[in-house]
């Protein structure tokens, strides 16, 4: 039989991106190095990052703060709607509104089911071997959203809501022989006041 130890998945949005998303913001590169300098004291054995140059660039500069931590770019990290939903699968009562915003998304960006469970697949659960694992997934709004819902047992459609801010942290355990624990979420601590919130719409500034 094989020994399992516990995954520590940490979650951050890419840095606050450019108009045209080609590149970080001046704030967004601030962030990432505040993130990078929060994680200083995290044992990662990895970075993964998706390929679009706003989250390329915010896991390199999150890997400058930190020793020799590798990076990978893996394409399950990029930006796609993980799980579109059906009319039927979606509360009536604003069912509608979120078949909308869904449809202004180009075709090559709705069809990201496989590349979803795929993810699932590599960044969730426990792991083979009896050391923990912490691994730091630099992504996109949509797949974290994916990845907790999941970690929730919640619907596959339940990835819509759950918005995330730019460089903000969420950590997810995955032990052995127990159910998935979100540890926190959107956790903005290392940002100061005027580096917070970005990436969310004003009216869900708190």
């Amino acid at each position: 039989m094989t020994d399992t130890a516990t995954r520590y998945l940490y979650l951050a949005r890419h840095g606050e991106a450019s108009a045209d998303e080609t590149t970080l913001t001046e704030s967004g590169r601030r962030q990432a190095v505040l993130l990078g300098e929060r994680l200083q004291s995290t044992p990662l054995s990895a970075i993964y990052h998706g390929p679009l140059p706003r989250a390329q660039q915010t896991a390199q500069l999150i890997s400058a703060q930190l020793d020799t931590v590798p990076l990978h770019q893996s394409e399950l990290v990029g930006d796609y709607i993980p799980y579109l939903p059906t009319k039927e699968d979606l509360p009536p009562d604003s069912a509608d509104a979120m078949l909308g915003f869904l449809a202004q998304f180009p075709e090559e960006e709705r069809d990201g089911g496989p590349l979803a469970r795929e993810a699932l697949a590599k960044f969730t659960g426990p792991v083979d071997g009896d050391r923990p694992r912490h691994e730091l997934v630099v992504t996109h709004n949509f797949l974290i959203g994916w990845l907790i819902r999941a970690a929730l047992d919640a619907p596959e459609w339940r990835w819509m809501g759950l918005n995330h801010s730019n460089a903000a942290l969420t950590v997810i355990r995955y032990a052995p022989d127990k159910p998935a624990s979100v540890l926190f979420y959107n956790d903005m601590r290392h940002l100061p006041a005027e580096l917070r919130w970005t990436g969310f719409p004003p009216e869900l500034h708190i």
